[in-house]
């Protein structure tokens, strides 16, 4: 593997989705990451399907699309962490490590001693990263989470969809992807700052503390403006006009940044003298005046088809964009030009990867191992630990890989 942190390696002992994508995003930078997985089983994600991905032959295979879209360029080991002899492999890996990722509930490795403080007596330098719903202490440490909860309990929810309908989640698991994203610069800090005092950290993310940072504009909109942040659809509570609009053939977004645009938008479909209406001419009137100025913005639009008004705005340097599916989105001449799609070779013939939108112009990154097999490294990473065919033969024949 090469990259940035083709220097590193990662003990990966976390599932499902939040401490995946943190292994998977220091991957993508090169990082050897190990992720250990439970014998005959594996990751829940593998067994989150349908969908399946499809073998040469065009038959579903055991590997879910849920667990390909999170560990891509992983080595898979199956240890049995339970038994003290998987825990000794364990802790032999962690000792040739540099990070060890988790998401185990609060106190739960530590059973097992391979805890962050059980793991850094054996190795000072080492970095640990803890993902948990709620923390390593405070009331609520013990209980499980799942990201659908923590979208509810972290206020996202309560601000997002239509004031007429139920509260609505977001169609990702973006609570997941965040703390996945916090982690992964809370690392590379760690990293940094080892770098320079050769000390390594423990690193405590929870969920709920993730859901709460990232309310951002809404949070503070409530503690500068004292009112409770509400559900208002599509509408930006703070900058106007920016909307879902109805088009002759369908929808399209809108969002207008600045006075300077919103003039643009009003010049590009006939209607200047909107930006010379006392009501609309800065972003606070139109904040303001929105229930007088969506109307008249509807209305407008109706004449137009997305391709229509979508061009029209583009060449004003209006910002506005058709609704796209998935299909749609992997279709975009951007995005096609931009590559971020990839087919990458598998064992079981080929499999598509949305890949790292990060770009680095003198260490590019590189797609080169797709998400492993269950066990698929087991005999492979136990080798480079000294341990000999007879020796991981026993292993095998226990149950503990």
């Amino acid at each position: 593997m090469m990259g940035p942190l083709s220097h590193l390696r990662v003990l990966d002992l976390g599932r499902i989705m939040a401490a995946p994508w943190a292994t998977q995003v220091l991957a993508d930078l090169g990082a050897d990451v190990i992720k250990i997985e439970r014998p005959g089983a594996g990751d829940d994600t593998r067994a989150w399907g349908p969908p399946f991905l499809k073998d040469a032959e065009g038959n579903a295979t055991k590997e879910a699309g849920y667990f390909l879209a999170v560990n891509r360029g992983k080595r898979s080991v199956t240890i049995d962490i339970t038994r003290p002899e998987g825990q000794a492999v364990v802790r032999q890996i962690a000792q040739t490590a540099d990070i060890v990722v988790e998401n185990f509930k609060a106190g739960a490795l530590a059973r097992y001693g391979l805890d962050a403080a059980s793991l850094r007596t054996l190795k000072p330098s080492l970095i640990c990263c803890s993902i948990t719903g709620f923390g390593q202490d405070g009331p609520r440490r013990d209980q499980a989470a799942y990201d659908f909860m923590i979208q509810a309990m972290g206020g996202l929810m309560s601000v997002t969809g239509a004031p007429e309908t139920p509260p609505q989640k977001v169609g990702v698991p973006i609570v997941d992807l965040m703390t996945g994203m916090y982690a992964t610069v809370a690392i590379l800090a760690a990293v940094a700052r080892r770098a320079e005092t050769g000390q390594g950290e423990t690193i405590d993310l929870a969920m709920l503390d993730v859901q709460a940072a990232f309310l951002a504009n809404q949070a503070m909109n409530h503690f500068v403006g004292g009112r409770v942040p509400q559900r208002a659809g599509n509408r930006h509570p703070n900058i106007q006009p920016q909307d879902v609009f109805p088009v002759a053939d369908g929808f399209v977004v809108l969002a207008v940044g600045n006075d300077g645009q919103f003039v643009k938008l009003c010049q590009a479909i006939g209607r200047p003298d909107w930006a010379e209406d006392a009501r609309f001419i800065r972003n606070a009137d139109r904040v303001k005046n929105e229930l007088l100025l969506t109307p008249l913005l509807t209305e407008r639009f109706a004449d137009f088809s997305r391709s229509e008004l979508t061009a029209l705005l583009d060449a004003a340097g209006v910002p506005c964009g058709p609704i796209n599916t998935v299909p749609d989105v992997f279709a975009d001449p951007q995005v096609v030009h931009r590559q971020m799609l990839r087919d990458l070779p598998h064992p079981h013939g080929s499999v598509k990867q949305v890949v790292s939108p990060i770009r680095l112009q003198d260490a590019p990154l590189e797609f080169n191992r797709p998400p492993p097999l269950l066990g698929q490294h087991t005999a492979e990473v136990l080798a480079e630990l000294g341990l000999d065919d007879a020796a991981r033969a026993a292993l095998a024949e226990s149950g503990v890989t």
